[in-house]
């Protein structure tokens, strides 16, 4: 199951990295409100301790440390070039907030920060990528960096799906499920139960919320391969991720999931590969957050 989930688990790729914030800096100013794809533009030399401005102060909760955070953003190389957003793709990122999961520069501006806000962060080398830079994006070792974030929500490692969905009655011949909804299951094979030779996905329990379009979902699951083993849990890594649903041209074994209700939770078998074992993964749908234009509007 590690070998599928990890086609499709997380997003923000760019913002990898490892590693306090100052005052903010009016060097930078970024057009348009929360939700807007913004324009960045730059006046003097870019300052050379890491600067935040909050550009709108939201009213939903607040990011903790460890969360999955999940906004919008546009990055932009100081006077030059923007190298990434999320805008133009339509589907805001997620990503582990405060844990080195990212560029030292989000971990240090962003935890603290309340769900409805805008920020504009000026990360200088070393709370960005270092003296090596990131080639793929264009960015040098030298080059200050500056982000628009629009923070839309975060979940925490506890977060689960509907704890008061609708129970599915399930066919014969499937892995043993235990455990309350909405939080961590326990997966067991029968013996003797025959591994498929197909991916089946199956509802155990349908929950009360929207449904599930195409676009970024928020899940936690749990899998173990044929013989018993873990195959990866994002409930024991404590932190939930995001995955991409019914994408065009990139099919994933969550596509399935298109059309059943936000708060569900669903078996899915996978079948061996090479030099895999057969696998189920419990998958909990937690939510499907707007892009941030969308969660302003209402939407």
């Amino acid at each position: 199951m590690r070998r599928t989930l990890a086609l499709i688990a997380g997003t923000a790729i760019l913002l990898a990295g490892c590693g306090s914030s100052s005052s903010s800096s009016a060097s930078a100013k970024a057009s348009g409100k929360y939700g807007d794809k913004p324009t960045i533009t730059f006046n003097g030399a870019a300052p050379k301790t890491l600067t935040t401005q909050v550009l709108t102060k939201g009213t939903g909760p607040v990011v903790a440390k460890g969360d999955l955070l999940v906004a919008d953003y546009l990055g932009q190389i100081w006077g030059g070039k923007v190298f990434d957003n999320s805008y133009d793709r339509g589907v805001p990122a997620g990503f582990p907030i405060g844990v080195g999961a990212v560029v030292p520069g989000w971990d240090k501006t962003l935890v603290g920060v309340t769900a409805g806000s805008r920020l504009l962060v000026s990360l200088p080398p070393a709370d960005a990528y270092g003296a090596t830079g990131n080639t793929n994006a264009g960015i040098k070792g030298t080059d200050t960096i500056v982000f628009v974030v629009d923070v839309i929500s975060s979940f925490s490692s506890k977060v689960g799906g509907d704890p008061n969905a609708t129970l599915q009655k399930l066919p014969a011949g499937v892995p043993t499920v235990t455990g309350a909804l909405g939080v961590k299951p326990t997966i067991s094979i029968p013996k003797g139960l025959k591994s498929p030779t197909k991916q089946r996905l199956i509802a155990i329990a349908l929950g009360m919320g929207a449904l599930i379009k195409s676009g970024e979902i928020v899940f936690q699951y749990e899998a173990i391969d044929w013989t018993g083993k873990a195959d990866g849990s994002t409930w024991t890594s404590g932190q939930p991720t995001t995955a991409a649903v019914g994408a065009t041209g990139t099919p994933s074994v969550l596509d399935g999931l298109v059309g059943l209700p936000i708060g569900s939770r669903v078996m899915i078998e996978v079948p061996a590969a090479t030099g895999q074992a057969a696998a189920v993964a419990i998958v909990d749908v937690v939510a499907q957050p707007l892009s941030a234009k969308a969660t302003a509007a209402g939407k």
